[in-house]
């Protein structure tokens, strides 16, 4: 054969043999894994990949796991579940006046809960707390197959659980809330203790009837505390948390639904062992007695008026809403327990029955401190929000202290002589009557002390008007600093001769307190109602200071307080007197309504006071009518003077309070001499000319030997009919004697252009 490699050696591996058609197919169907490939199931195939991918999104998802933990972080709590209730109590410390709260909880520690709740909350909600990792698998299988194959619901919420949806989480049933809550327990698990989150649970969670948490739930059910929970007790709140609206120990539907549950949990308790199976016999006989059911209401009664002002002095001390209503707070008020109960009875007992639009305050302040005791503002705060010791109205003649006061202070003395007639001309023409229970007399020239024994209007009006400078800005000026605020001071304008006569508003409580200055010789105390508040460690956050200040000398006031002794002693006060030494004033005002300067309609009498003070307590107690305090009391009140109802409430009141082997003694009286004015000197009072005797013959004696008539006896002349008594004219006329000209100033009475004076 010819060489067909152009000269090239021909190796085996270039060289190409013609293959025959069957040495072709077994090329094709031998080489090698070909053949293999081509004759695997399809089905082996999807399993290799389906095994393959469940790999990858294995692994994708553990790691998406992984990292949706690590970014899922412990929310801030919920605000009203960090919050606890503000207690608030008087005096004493101990009696409990009511509370503030955004929920009703008071938190306590792990160690004061008793084993008693403790495993009943485990057997009623999650009986695998203690090893499960905040997640129960099985119980979720469960709560799913049960919801299935049943018409009734269950969860399978752990104790972790529940506790992270109530701190953490919203109530709202979405897939995604679920899912983060899920993270958020098992995370919560892995951070704290299972004690952390057992007492956390019982801290937070709703045992129904507003009670958040085991300790308000013991108090609300039981009323005491979560300490001393029974084992019987302690299952029937762990029945309630199931669902408070359905197992209610109040509500007569729901006591077989509670009974059951009541049973489960107790069932739950004796396989832990945590009571035995007799005690088990013993305590699912029948449910555990609860208390009478609360009022709800907080502020019901008058007790709301104490809180609402207790509130208001809290903000005043600086305290946040969030520190009032929910930082756990003690607060200690001034409020005494005793006087408080006695404040509510006596105004009760002395208001006359029927007179609906009779408004009734009292305030009653320790000179010593200026602690306000008790305060009467209405009879129920719920009805009526109108705090009528914070409002007060015209004082009327209890005005007339402070005027005395000024005029001691201003080199006049307790015998600078007045002019006391009436009616009084004042230079401008007006002229001013006396009234109240002076009877309108004209008394003439009278001295400072009687013309406050007597209430003399006219000679008060002579003293700021006409006797002292200034009389009207210096009477304003004794006011302040005895106690007056200088809101209501700016209501008194000096240049209007009633000044003294107290023709404008002013607060009950602060007519109190400035009359508690002159009982502490002279030095004055704001009033105050927050004595001490701590927090929930007993640490104080705030706490009163008494911090007197020298408003009159002390001789000024031991003046002062003699005039006004003479007023309860015989003035127009005497229904004021008590068990101790007793100083007060009487005062009733009336109103003129002016428009555009000229009076509209008759003048009325509007309000009735008597304000008064032992050397340990001041009172002040305040009568008026209507919703803006200022309609006619009279022709509504039996009797309207102050020196009635007012001066009676007072004594009731004091009496009550009061420890007659405790009174102490006012100081004696200084007996300011006067460098000013003219001293009054009394008339020599005139004897009253006796009956001249008329001149008779001397009785002859008998003439002798000359023997007696015999006596007989003169028949007895038949008695006349007694006469019937004339009545006694009252000392009160009903209507008051309409003011001649008008007293309004700014803000009088609380009409638009009031003005008022009275006795």
């Amino acid at each position: 054969m010819a060489d067909q490699s152009h000269g090239r050696p021909v190796t085996p591996r270039s060289r190409r043999a013609e293959p025959s058609s069957s040495g072709s197919r077994a090329r094709r169907a031998d080489p090698a894994g070909e053949g293999d490939k081509a004759t695997k199931p399809l089905w082996r195939r999807i399993v290799k990949w389906a095994l393959i991918t469940g790999v990858i999104l294995f692994v994708l998802a553990i790691a998406g796991l992984y990292f949706a933990y690590r970014s899922v972080a412990i929310p801030s709590a919920n605000a009203e579940f960090l919050t606890q209730t503000t207690k608030v109590y008087y005096s004493d410390g101990k009696h409990k006046i009511g509370d503030f709260q955004t929920q009703n909880r008071t938190s306590i520690d792990f160690e004061d809960m008793p084993e008693t709740i403790k495993s009943a909350v485990i057997a009623a909600e999650d009986r695998s707390f203690y090893s499960n990792q905040g997640l129960d698998f099985k119980g979720i299988a469960r709560a799913l197959r049960n919801n299935a194959t049943s018409e009734t619901t269950s969860g399978g919420s752990t104790i972790t659980q529940q506790y992270v949806k109530v701190l953490y989480l919203t109530q709202e049933r979405t897939m995604a809330r679920k899912v983060k809550e899920a993270f958020l327990s098992i995370k919560v698990h892995n951070q704290m203790s299972k004690e952390e989150i057992l007492e956390g649970y019982l801290n937070t969670i709703y045992f129904g009837n507003g009670a958040y948490g085991v300790e308000a739930a013991s108090q609300t059910y039981f009323g005491h505390k979560a300490a001393k929970l029974t084992a019987p007790q302690a299952a029937l709140l762990s029945s309630v948390i199931n669902n408070p609206s359905a197992f209610d120990p109040y509500d007569e539907d729901d006591r077989d639904r509670l009974m059951s549950r009541y049973t489960y949990v107790l069932g739950g308790m004796e396989k832990t062992g945590a009571i035995t199976s007799d005690e088990f016999a013993s305590y699912s006989a029948e449910l555990p007695k609860v208390k009478k059911k609360a009022e709800s209401n907080r502020f019901g009664g008058t007790k709301g008026f104490l809180l609402r002002l207790t509130e208001q002095q809290l903000k005043q001390e600086g305290l946040s809403d969030a520190q009032i209503t929910g930082g756990g707070l003690k607060v200690v008020t001034t409020f005494d327990y005793k006087a408080q109960k006695a404040a509510v009875e006596t105004v009760k007992e002395m208001k006359p029955d029927g007179l609906k639009q009779l408004n009734v305050a009292l305030s009653s302040v320790d000179p010593a401190t200026g602690a306000l005791r008790a305060m009467y503002g209405g009879s129920n705060y719920l009805k009526s929000q109108l705090n009528w010791a914070m409002l007060g109205s015209q004082p009327g003649s209890s005005f007339k202290p402070f005027a005395v006061a000024a005029a001691l202070s201003d080199g006049y003395s307790l015998k600078t002589q007045l002019n006391g007639s009436s009616p009084l001309r004042l230079e401008n023409g007006a002229e001013i009557e006396n009234q109240g229970d002076s009877g309108g007399k004209s008394f003439g020239p009278v001295s400072l002390e009687a013309a406050t024994k007597d209430s003399v209007n006219t000679a008060f009006v002579d003293l700021t008007y006409d006797v002292m400078d200034d009389g009207g800005q210096k009477t304003i000026d004794a006011a302040r600093k005895a106690g007056i605020s200088d809101t209501a001071a700016k209501r008194y304008d000096p240049s209007v001769a009633v000044v003294s006569l107290g023709y404008a508003p002013v607060p009950n409580v602060e007519m109190a307190a400035a009359y508690a200055t002159f009982a502490n010789n002279g030095k004055q105390n704001d009033w105050y109602v927050i004595e001490r508040v701590t927090d929930r460690s007993g640490e104080d956050v705030v706490r009163h200071q008494v911090a007197p200040k020298r408003a009159f000398s002390a001789a000024v006031s031991a003046d002062v307080t003699k005039a006004l002794q003479e007023v309860v002693g015989e003035g127009s006060g005497t229904n004021g007197r008590t068990m101790c030494p007793t100083a007060g004033k009487t005062g009733t005002a009336t109103f003129q309504k002016t428009e555009k300067g000229k009076e509209v309609g008759d003048a009325h009498v509007s309000s009735s006071w008597f304000v008064g003070y032992t050397p340990k307590l001041a009172t002040a107690v305040m009568y008026v009518r209507g919703k803006n305090g200022n309609e006619a009391l009279n022709g509504y009140m039996p009797t309207f003077y102050g020196g009635q109802y007012p001066a009676k409430t007072f004594a009731s009141f004091m009496d009550k309070v009061l420890d007659g082997d405790e009174c102490g003694e006012f100081p004696e009286p200084a007996n300011i001499k006067s460098t000013k004015g003219k001293t009054y000197v009394p008339q020599p009072t005139a004897t009253p000319e006796t009956e001249k005797p008329r001149p008779e013959r001397p009785t002859r004696p008998p003439r002798p030997n000359r023997p007696p008539r015999p006596t007989e006896p003169e028949p007895t002349l038949p008695t006349e009919p007694t006469m019937p008594t004339e009545p006694t004219m009252p000392t009160m006329p009903t209507m008051p004697t309409e003011p001649p000209e008008e007293t309004g100033g700014p803000g009088g009475g609380g009409g638009p252009g009031g003005g008022g004076f009275g006795d």
